[in-house]
């Protein structure tokens, strides 16, 4: 490995590329969903009430529930509180693209989650005001009075709250009904049990009650995001794949060089009498040693770029052990295979001509 120093580093990179590709892809994709999952599941309701026919939890979908709906879902037996609320995704963030907002009732919203102003003030019902989460606030560096863009008109920062729940943006409920059409409906409701009762059991009667609509439960969230996007599994084994026949190209490159330039080497330790084995695994050893470095190598870059990611934006990238330990395996078994081809031709050559080799 040190032979070629120069050669040796650029195919360590180039495995640590494909380690980053996987684990930073992956990482960033489910730690986005997972920590948007957590903000939404943290809105101190069990129950989430929505219309029938709802997709995912983008803030895409009309609102087709009527305000006037919440005195018929607290008639039901262990409802205590039933909040109306509004969703929708704006091109808010110059990072992301596009962001959830909510639209809310202040007092009743805060009732429920326990949410409470840090600096500022809530938001009423005038136009163009907005809150943010205070963590929103550090990443985006944003302070009281200042502007943020949505719907082509400037929203004014009146006051920043904790704990950090639902969408991370929030402006008057009236004025996201008013803005998109929708008076007096809503997209979804936010149910509090009564003590005494499970939300299983809530969500039983509720169900029986109106069969037509959507009744989730808020420690379900996670699992509906990550079902959320069809597609997302796909990509991820799609570079998942890409990243290992990466690896497995570079170590072949590496390793067929390698045997190229000791092929006299390779003849003096055949004719001391070392086994066609042993030449075939000194070869594998290398590549394998090679194959490790990058993905500590990769691995180490991944944690360098999402502290820098996390320091400018409100993305998160998640990286679990199982993520890595399958990163580990591809990455070995993709120096395995490169290494093959090479590791058999140098234990066939012929001691002879192996010597002979200029």
């Amino acid at each position: 490995m040190f032979h070629r120093p120069a050669r040796t580093v650029v195919s360590i990179l180039g495995i640590a590329i494909g380690v980053l590709l996987i684990v930073f892809t992956v990482g960033l994709s489910n730690g986005s969903l997972r920590e948007r999952a957590s903000r939404e599941a943290n809105v101190g309701a069990e129950i989430f009430f929505r219309a029938s026919g709802s997709l995912g939890m983008s803030g895409n979908e009309a609102f087709r529930l009527p305000v006037s709906f919440a005195s018929e879902i607290a008639k039901a037996e262990g409802v205590q509180i039933v909040v109306p609320i509004g969703q929708t995704s704006v091109a808010a963030d110059s990072n992301t693209g596009s962001r959830l907002i909510d639209g809310v009732n202040y007092d009743e919203y805060a009732k429920i989650t326990g949410l409470k102003i840090i600096e500022g003030k809530a938001v009423t019902n005038a136009d163009n005001e907005a809150i943010i989460d205070t963590g929103f606030q550090k990443q985006k560096k944003l302070k009281l009075g200042d502007k943020m863009k949505m719907w082509e008109r400037d929203f004014t920062v009146v006051g920043t709250y904790e704990p950090a729940a639902g969408a991370r943006i929030k402006i008057p409920l009236n004025v996201m009904q008013n803005q998109l059409g929708s008076e007096e409906k809503v997209s979804a409701f936010l149910i509090k049990v009564k003590e005494g009762f499970t939300p299983e059991q809530v969500a039983e009667t509720l169900h029986a009650k109106f069969p037509d609509n959507q009744i989730l439960l808020t420690k379900e969230l996670e699992e509906l995001y990550m079902s959320s996007i069809p597609a997302l599994g796909v990509f991820l084994n799609v570079v998942i794949g890409v990243a290992a026949v990466i690896s497995a190209l570079v170590i072949l490159l590496t390793m067929y060089t390698t045997v190229t330039e000791r092929t006299r080497q390779i003849g003096i330790m055949k004719s001391l009498g070392m086994s066609n084995p042993n030449i075939a695994w000194i070869i594998t050893q290398e590549a394998l040693l090679i194959s490790f470095s990058g993905i500590v190598l990769g691995v180490i870059l991944t944690v360098v770029l999402r502290f820098l990611l996390t320091r400018v934006t409100t993305l998160e990238v998640e990286i679990s052990p199982l993520v890595l330990a399958i990163t580990t395996v591809v990455g070995l078994i993709g120096g395995a295979l490169g290494a093959l081809y090479p590791a058999i031709r140098a234990a066939r050559l012929d001691a002879v001509e192996a010597l002979s080799y200029e």
